[in-house]
């Protein structure tokens, strides 16, 4: 068994509104579709679309004769009933837990094509990316395919659609489901690969056409479908293709649960003719290594009660397992990685003269001034992730003593050998004590600044482990000068364990300021080198003036458990000590 760590989008613990929570599956099958043609039964598929702004994300024309039956979703959603008396059937959907494949919310996603059958389950499992605090309108529309081309055509019969909420879809109530399952951490993937030597043959004139299903049995009896591989024609000894699948949608996680395999002579009329069936776990198939395989013995139960000497339909041999680890930004932090937080206060004279009360420097003995508000709404987040709770406190753009030359990269406790401070307060009170000391000037540089903290979150020695990763905050009240410089030291920076946060503070035109953030595009040195990844965040401060402090901690912290994570996924880190389980006969997030 192979194995290797990977990491993904978290589901991030300090996310603003735009901060996606947890991603879920949806699992779709039908009961009873209307049978639009004449010769054999419809070739169904099931398109999902997604509400955006009062608008679905794809219109459809539809012919005359295909008048939509909205249905109704009845309290137990054991039937939709069409308004025009037709019950086209339940449309099932599982939400499952959280997933490594990311799938934004307004995209379109749609089933497999399933030929000749009227009470399909669906193997495509539907992707959405779910948000507690928000109405997710969706809409399936079920379709009798005709061709090759795009679903939704005038050649394909409309069979029917439901529109409901994601909330409404629920099996269960999905918002602690998912709490839990980011803490135990055991949101990784298995990749799978499968053959079959000696299968039975149902067909006459030529050889079977085999493919496999695997359904996993749920506590009360249940089974859901969680994969099915592609056909192989003519073959008794095929050869399917490797799949990857969550470990919770294979068995939640749990190493015994079984697992039900079936494999099927395909027909192209829907009337698949069954081969046999085994039982297997997940504990089995880990079984597999180096030159070792997993071999079951492929059943039909039929044959044996009737042929004495039936030994098997064939053999279903498991060739290779590769478990994939999906780390969280909380696995990280659990693990032991540490938050250095440093903070860069722009002291130029566009600030005005801080004994004036105009002055954004102005020290209100009533109430902070807007780089106290924004220092202390993210500080005081930061603080809880770093356990010797000391920051660096930098200031830039300001004449210092004893020469009173300008510099732009300065210790505003004036001790260039150690410019840390305790705690959030120990940073205000060395800015408060700094304010007098020195000369407001300018320009306003910030490459140096960044360029120091990247040196310092690379280090001497090559990162080898998850044991730290650095956030830079900078308070500015206005738009850069050096911005050529600033872009290159970012482009560098982004390759070092390193996010950035630019507070804009004040009412200048911050407008240029947003080229460096990245959301309008990849942002590029000027020599055209892209950053290796998205690791700037910039907000307006005014934007938040009326706001509680935590909302502005809210937005600027968003994305920074999905740039640790990218972090050290890209470097194939792993959590210094993955966070254990304690639920028994789980799969422990645990690197080899």
């Amino acid at each position: 068994m192979s194995e290797s760590q990977e990491a993904t989008s978290p589901v991030a613990g300090i996310g603003g509104p735009a901060a996606c929570v947890t991603k879920v599956e949806l699992r779709v099958s039908c009961k009873s579709l209307l049978d639009r043609d004449t010769l054999n039964k419809s070739d169904p598929c099931v398109i999902l679309m997604v509400q955006a702004q009062g608008q679905w994300t794809e219109a459809h024309s539809f012919k005359a004769d295909q008048l939509a039956t909205i249905f109704s979703i009845h309290q137990d959603r054991s039937a939709l009933v069409g308004a025009a008396g037709v019950a086209m059937g339940l449309i099932l959907a599982e939400l499952s837990d959280p997933v490594t494949v990311v799938l934004s919310v307004s995209q379109l996603d749609r089933t497999e094509v399933i030929k000749s059958n009227l009470n399909p389950v669906f193997a495509k499992v539907l992707l959405l990316d779910y948000y507690f605090e928000e109405v997710q309108k969706l809409r399936f529309e079920v379709y009798d395919i005709h061709g090759t081309h795009s679903i939704g055509t005038r050649d394909d019969d409309f069979l029917g659609g439901v529109e409901c909420t994601l909330g409404q879809v629920r099996c269960h109530p999905l918002f602690l489901h998912i709490h839990a399952e980011e803490i135990s951490g055991n949101n990784g993937y298995v990749e799978l690969s499968f053959c079959a030597k000696k299968l039975d043959d149902k067909d006459v004139f030529s050889k079977s056409d085999p493919f496999l299903e695997i359904y996993r049995v749920n506590d009360d009896g249940t089974e859901q479908l969680i994969h099915r591989t592609e056909v192989i024609k003519n073959n008794l000894n095929p050869v399917w293709e490797p799949f990857k699948v969550s470990l919770i949608s294979l068995c939640s996680c749990d190493e015994d649960r079984k697992l039900r395999c079936l494999v099927w002579d395909y027909d192209s009329r829907g009337k698949h003719d069954f081969i046999g069936e085994f039982y297997a776990t997940f504990r089995e198939m880990q079984k597999v290594s180096a030159g070792n395989k997993v071999t079951w013995e492929c059943v039909n139960p039929k044959y044996k009660l009737k042929k004495k000497n039936y030994k098997n339909s064939g053999l279903v041999i498991l060739t290779d397992l590769k478990l994939h680890r999906v780390y969280s930004f909380l696995d990280y932090i659990m693990g032991g990685c540490q938050i250095h937080f440093t903070v860069a206060i722009d002291f130029t004279a566009s600030n005005g003269d801080p004994r004036n009360s105009c002055s954004l420097h102005y020290i209100n003995p009533y109430q902070p001034n807007e780089y106290l508000k924004a220092l202390i709404a993210v500080g005081e987040i930061c603080q809880d992730y770093d356990s010797d709770k000391r920051f660096s406190a930098l200031g830039f753009g300001a004449r210092i003593p004893p020469n009173y030359e300008v510099s732009h990269d300065f210790a505003i406790n004036f001790n260039p050998e150690d410019d840390e401070c305790e705690e959030i307060q120990g940073v205000v009170e060395a800015y408060q004590s700094c304010l007098p000391k020195i000369q407001l000037y300018g320009p306003t540089n910030v490459a140096p600044i960044i360029s120091r903290i990247a040196r310092q979150a690379a280090g001497k020695e090559p990162i080898k482990d998850a044991s730290r990763y650095h956030i830079l905050l900078i308070l500015t009240d206005g738009v850069v000068t050096d911005m050529a410089d600033t872009r290159e030291a970012i482009v560098r920076a982004s390759y070092q364990p390193l996010s950035i946060i630019i507070v804009g503070v004040g009412n200048a035109d911050f407008t240029d300021m947003q080229i460096l953030d990245g959301d309008d595009g990849v942002l590029r040195s000027p020599r055209g080198e892209p950053v290796l990844r998205d690791i700037v965040q910039f907000v307006p401060f005014r934007d938040f003036k009326t706001a509680a402090p935590a909302a502005l901690a809210k937005c600027v912290l968003a994305e920074v458990p999905k740039q640790v994570v990218e972090y050290f996924s890209h470097k194939a880190i792993p959590p210094m000590s993955p966070v254990l389980d304690s639920t028994p006969n789980s799969i422990a997030n645990t690197p080899d």
